[in-house]
């Protein structure tokens, strides 16, 4: 079975229900693990090779988060700059994730319409995604469709409940969901 590494990265994580339920469902799942940067390192003061480690045995990394001001929240920028170091995760000899699938699993306060051209952000959201997508390809990993919650304040429980049973379900049959 694939091992699962969840970075989830929620600065205000005790105001979010979607996140929140979706990080929960996720932890009971066989051979997911989920490390919580905002639990684990409220100072900011990342444990570089606690991460790498982490790393290491994982075949895919979720990085699950909400969108901040359009991009990942400031510790998850942080642990990106300091745990993907040139030598181990990119650059001559750093192919330590090389060939590992990376997930970007996410939320949005927006609605779908809001990320068009005539929308509220005057972008489709894939114009979000190249420094994500970047950061794959500069580790040699694979990327994999995004899993995006678009409204996530306003989604109904129906709809947010599909869309856990469809988190859970690419969660345990990776990798055949790529």
């Amino acid at each position: 079975m694939p091992k699962v590494l969840i970075l989830y990265a929620h600065p205000a994580a005790e105001l979010s229900r979607a996140n929140k339920l979706m990080i929960e469902a996720a932890a009971r799942l066989p051979g997911v693990v989920v490390n919580d940067l905002y639990e684990r390192y409220p100072d900011f003061i990342i444990d570089v090779a606690r991460e790498q480690a982490l790393l290491e045995e994982a075949d895919l990394v979720v990085m699950q988060h909400p969108i901040h001001w359009y991009s990942m929240p400031a510790l998850q920028k942080e642990w990106v700059d300091l745990v993907l170091a040139r030598g181990w995760a990119f650059g001559h000899d750093g192919n330590a994730l090389r060939g590992k699938g990376f997930w970007l699993v996410a939320s949005t306060g927006g609605e779908p319409e809001a990320y068009a051209p005539q929308g509220r952000h005057g972008h489709p959201f894939a114009e979000f995604l190249p420094p994500y997508q970047q950061t794959a390809r500069l580790c040699g990993m694979r990327w994999i469709e995004p899993l995006i919650l678009h409204g996530a304040h306003h989604v109904t429980p129906v709809d947010f409940q599909r869309h856990v049973e469809r988190y859970l379900d690419l969660l345990q049959r990776y990798p055949g969901h790529e």
